[in-house]
C-alpha cells in the first residue's frame, strides 16, 4: 500500500468553477444591465387611476352630506356611463376593452363632480358620451386625446346653460330620484364667484368656503378636502407640484395686484383661490398626463398660462368662472410648450428651421 500511487483528487474544470460561482451569486436588481428603458416602476395605469379615485372620494362624500343623495346618484351614473361608453366604443372599433384600467371611471367621476346637484339625471350620460367617445376614443383612446375629456364634456354640457348654472343653496339636501327636478329655482343660490363678478363681497365667509360650507358644483365646494387629495397624489408621486403651484400662484399674484373687492386685496386673493373649481382644476384636471407638458419648465409655463387665462375670463368674460376654458386652451398649446422646453439630445443639433 505504501508503494501504491495515490490517486489525485478530481479538480473541477475552470468552466465548472465559474458556473458554480455564477449560480451562487445573485446580482442586485438595480445593477442588472438590460435593454432600455432602465427605469422600473410597479405603477400601472390602473394603480395610478385608483389613487386618483381615492383622492377624489372625500370631496364627493362631503358633497353628499351637503346636497343629499342626488349628488351621489349623479356621480355614480356618470362613472357607470363612462365605463359603459368606453367598453361599447372599444367593442365597435374592434379594440381591446380596457375599462379595467379605471381611466374611464376617473373621467366619469370628474365630470360628475363638475355638475350641480340639481342637474338632470340624463346629463352625465350625455356628457360622458361626448367625453369618452368623441374626445377620447375617436382620437385613439387613452394617451391620444389632445384635450381633457371631462372638461371638454363639461363645456359641451353648457349647451344646457340653465341646468349647468342652477346651484343648490348650501344645506339644501336633495334626495329626489326624478329625472329632472321640477322646482329647481326654489333651491338655487348664487355662488361666491357670481357675487365677486358683481363687485361685492360674497355672503359666504372664507372659513366656510374652505371647509365646504358653500354652494357650487358637486366636487368643488370643499377646498380643504381637495387640497388633501392633492397632497395624497403628491406623496404617491401621481402628480408633480409644478402645475398646481404655478396655476394657483399665478391666480394669487394677479388677484393681489388687481383685486376685484375694493380695499380688501388679501380677501380677494383668498376668495379667488378657494371659490369655484380652481383647486379641482389645478390639482386633478390640469395635471392630466395626456394633456400636460412632460418637462418641469413646460409644466410651470403651462400652469402659469392656465392662471392668466382663468383670471382674464373671471375679470372680463360673461361667465363668472374660467377654469374649464383656460385648461382646454392650454391643452391645445402643450405640443408647442414641449417643443420649446424639451432638452436637446446629447450630440444632437438644430435642423435650422
Amino acid at each position: 500500500m505504501d508503494n501504491q500511487e495515490k490517486v489525485p483528487e478530481q479538480v473541477p474544470a475552470e468552466g465548472e468553477r465559474r458556473e458554480k460561482r455564477r449560480k451562487s451569486f445573485t446580482m442586485p436588481e438595480f445593477l442588472t444591465v438590460s435593454p432600455s428603458p432602465h427605469i422600473k416602476n410597479q405603477d400601472t395605469t390602473a394603480t395610478v387611476m385608483f389613487d386618483v379615485l381615492v383622492a377624489l372620494t372625500p370631496a364627493v362624500l362631503w358633497s353628499v352630506f351637503q346636497f343629499g343623495l342626488r349628488a351621489l346618484i349623479l356621480v355614480l351614473i356618470s362613472v357607470a356611463a363612462a365605463v359603459g361608453w368606453e367598453a361599447a366604443a372599444q367593442f365597435v372599433l374592434k379594440r381591446t376593452i380596457t375599462v379595467s384600467d379605471l381611466s374611464a371611471a376617473v373621467t366619469g367621476m370628474l365630470l360628475g363632480m363638475n355638475l350641480p346637484a340639481t342637474a338632470p339625471l340624463w346629463m352625465p350620460v350625455v356628457g360622458t358620451f361626448f367625453a369618452i367617445v368623441v374626445v377620447k376614443q375617436v382620437f385613439g383612446g387613452i394617451g391620444k386625446n389632445f384635450v381633457n375629456p371631462a372638461l371638454a364634456a363639461r363645456v359641451f354640457l353648457f349647451s344646457w346653460a340653465s341646468d349647468m348654472s342652477a346651484f343648490p343653496a348650501v344645506g339644501t339636501k336633495i334626495h329626489s330620484l326624478a329625472v329632472t327636478l321640477p322646482d329647481v329655482d326654489a333651491v338655487t343660490a348664487a355662488t361666491p364667484l357670481a357675487a365677486m363678478k358683481a363687485g361685492v363681497m360674497p355672503d359666504t365667509n372664507l372659513f366656510g368656503m374652505i371647509i365646504g360650507n358653500t354652494t357650487g358644483c358637486i366636487g368643488e365646494i370643499s377646498s380643504l378636502l381637495l387640497l388633501g387629495g392633492g397632497v395624497f397624489l403628491l406623496v404617491r408621486k401621481v402628480i408633480s407640484w409644478q402645475i398646481p403651484a404655478a396655476y394657483l400662484g399665478t391666480v394669487a399674484v394677479i388677484s393681489l395686484l388687481f383685486p376685484r373687492i375694493g380695499g380688501a386685496a388679501l380677501q380677494s386673493v383668498l376668495y379667488e383661490l378657494f371659490a369655484g373649481g380652481l383647486i379641482l382644476g389645478a390639482v386633478f384636471m390640469a395635471t392630466d398626463y395626456s394633456t400636460s407638458p412632460v418637462t418641469p419648465v413646460g409644466r410651470l409655463i403651462y400652469g402659469a398660462g392656465c392662471g392668466v387665462i382663468t383670471m382674464l375670463i373671471r375679470y372680463y368674460g360673461s361667465y363668472p368662472e374660467g377654469v374649464s376654458f383656460s385648461i382646454l386652451i392650454m391643452n391645445l398649446l402643450v405640443w408647442y410648450i414641449d417643443k420649446v422646453t424639451m432638452p436637446r439630445r446629447f450630440g444632437g443639433k438644430s435642423n435650422g428651421k
